[in-house]
């Protein structure tokens, strides 16, 4: 079976594609970077549309959703926009935890797991 490397870096790839399965590298908002939860959050979720449109897949395919907050008082400020942007019939499984961040001005981070 073949894997499709997308956008691949010297460290990691944004998206690997694997038979009839897309997954996500974690994605953080660089234009975004040290302002709201809610901009990163908008600013990823924009992101991922991209890479998994790139990849053959749309949000409808969502299986699974890791999110890290660097702070969990957070949560409700992400889930604003999380909801506006997530289809209600087509919700994936999700976790959502509190953890320190490769640098400071990154708030969140959102990896997916997607059907092609």
């Amino acid at each position: 079976m073949s894997i499709q490397r997308i956008q691949p870096g010297p460290r990691m790839s944004k998206a690997v594609v694997h038979g009839d399965t897309v997954y996500l590298a974690g994605q953080v908002a660089n234009q975004a970077a040290g302002k709201s939860v809610a901009e990163q959050t908008q600013e990823i979720l924009e992101i991922i549309d991209g890479l998994l449109a790139e990849a053959g897949s749309d949000k409808s395919k969502l299986l699974m959703v890791n999110i890290w907050l660097a702070d969990m008082s957070t949560f409700a400020e992400m889930n604003a926009v999380w909801d506006k942007w997530v289809l209600a019939d087509a919700t994936p499984g999700r976790a959502t935890v509190e953890a320190k961040l490769a640098a400071p001005q990154f708030t969140v981070e959102i990896a997916v797991i997607a059907a092609k």
